[in-house]
């Protein structure tokens, strides 16, 4: 009977220095988005790019994120979180420097596909790596960490466009520079993690189980195990926070892909005036994420996500009912980064985390990010059209939107049971390992101070 390669267990890293390193695959996402947003108005006139292709780039790189995402997140489940995230970054800097020296508008179609396949495949990995390095006490509270790196991603690019906003292809350039440049460093960072304790002994287990099975169980395991998350009481999860996920980032994506849209072409101020008055938005959405790290542990989690979900609606209604002018645009910024920081994405990657065992928590999260990021991608390609049609409607639109996923969230989610201490569940609802059979007591452990 052959034996079993068993991995040999990483050694202890503090699990905030992993919580920041993996967790700037937020940073970059929200350099990736709010960036490209900025780049894209820097491109129009030097590149030529028209109004029908800002709709297509940014439904083109958010599609390429949904991708990067379902095949990331697969792969870290499969190989593991340190060597999967290591590389997707390698294409970031790849997309980042052809979208810095993109000399025609038909090369950001390719450099965008590219980055957006790396900042996609690295976000579940990323996510799953903090949440198995976290002590169960902070875990949330870590979690909702890696949203402040996705906002201070965005307030580095928002700093660099009140630089360079008056500088045309050259700010954009530069942008592009900045991400290509910070996915470098982190690389070299992420050299210093060992990998995920939990995933190991997960995986020891899954290694275990394949050397006991057939040759037919061996060849089918990567497909099987997958599957098992179809069959499994893990669907309903599934489904509903994908649900939830997708459409209440409906509302993110759209104030971050044509916030400076906005400003410029619809309330007539400039790209560097833009970028200053998001700098108050930035400041609340801080306070709500503050807001949320003190609550997201306790039993006010739930009163807190009620709270940021009437001030995101509230932030909405502003320009719907005034008009899109600047006062208007800062006013809705204000409300809805800081509604949006404690019942929006940050929430979602608190469930993520919590509503997965180990083996299927970077792939249920590359699923929910991949689907997410196409319905935003097709919101995207007729936002322009929306925006032309009527700049109030565009913001009637997100209020309903963000209402109907404020109830999937407070009424379905919120009420689904944790996946602490399970290995998997059968589709007839008897604890199973990931190659279908009855579990054996013990036979998959929590890691220490770690759900599974």
């Amino acid at each position: 009977m052959p034996s079993a390669k068993v991995l040999s267990a990483p050694r202890a890293v503090n699990p905030w220095w992993v919580a920041t390193v993996a967790g700037m695959a937020s940073f970059i996402d929200a350099a990736v988005i709010v960036g490209t947003s900025t780049a894209l108005v820097l491109y129009q006139e030097p590149l030529g790019v028209s109004p029908e292709q800002f709709g297509q780039f940014s439904a083109l790189l958010t599609f390429s994120i949904a991708v990067g995402a379902l095949v990331g997140g697969r792969l870290g489940d499969r190989f593991g979180r340190r060597h999967v995230f290591t590389a997707t970054l390698i294409i970031v800097v790849l997309g980042a420097a052809l979208s810095a020296l993109a000399w025609d508008s038909w090369v950001l179609y390719l450099s965008l596909i590219t980055i957006g396949l790396g900042a996609g495949a690295d976000l579940p990995v990323s996510m799953a790596m903090v949440a198995e390095s976290a002590p169960e006490s902070k875990r949330g509270k870590m979690i909702t960490f890696s949203h402040i790196l996705w906002m201070l991603g965005m307030l580095s690019v928002m700093l660099i466009g009140i630089v360079v906003g008056g500088t045309g292809e050259a700010g954009a350039r530069f942008i592009y520079g900045f991400i290509a440049v910070t996915s470098v460093v982190v690389i070299m960072l992420r050299f210093s993690l060992p990998e995920s304790r939990e995933w190991v002994k997960a995986n020891d287990t899954r290694t275990a189980s394949i050397a006991l099975s057939d040759r037919r169980a061996r060849r089918s395991d990567d497909i099987g195990a997958l599957g098992h998350l179809f069959r499994s009481r893990f669907v309903v999860p599934l489904i509903a926070l994908g649900l939830f996920y997708a459409i209440v980032n409906i509302a993110a994506n759209t104030n971050g892909q044509f916030s400076t849209y906005l400003y410029v072409n619809v309330a007539g101020a400039d790209v560097s005036t833009a970028s200053a008055v998001s700098m108050i938005s930035f400041a609340a959405s801080l306070i709500g994420m503050l807001t949320l790290m003190r609550l997201v542990d306790t039993r006010y989690r739930m009163l807190g996500f009620a709270i940021g979900a009437l001030l995101s609606l509230a932030g909405f209604a502003i320009p719907a009912l005034m008009g899109v002018t600047v006062p208007a645009l800062v006013a809705m910024g204000v409300l809805y980064s800081l509604g949006g920081a404690i019942a929006g994405e940050p929430m979602f990657k608190v469930w993520a985390q919590e509503l997965f065992p180990t083996l299927f928590r970077s792939s249920a999260q590359g699923i929910m990010i991949a689907f997410t990021r196409v319905v935003a991608a097709i919101v995207a390609l007729f936002t322009p059209g929306i925006i032309a049609f009527g700049p109030p409607v565009l913001f009637l639109f997100l209020i309903v939107t963000t209402l109907i996923a404020v109830i999937i969230g407070f009424f379905w989610v919120n009420r689904i049971p944790s996946a602490e201490g399970e290995a998997g569940v059968g589709g007839d609802g008897v604890a199973v390992n990931l190659d279908g059979k009855p579990e054996t007591p013990g036979v998959l452990p929590a890691a220490e101070g770690a759900s599974v």
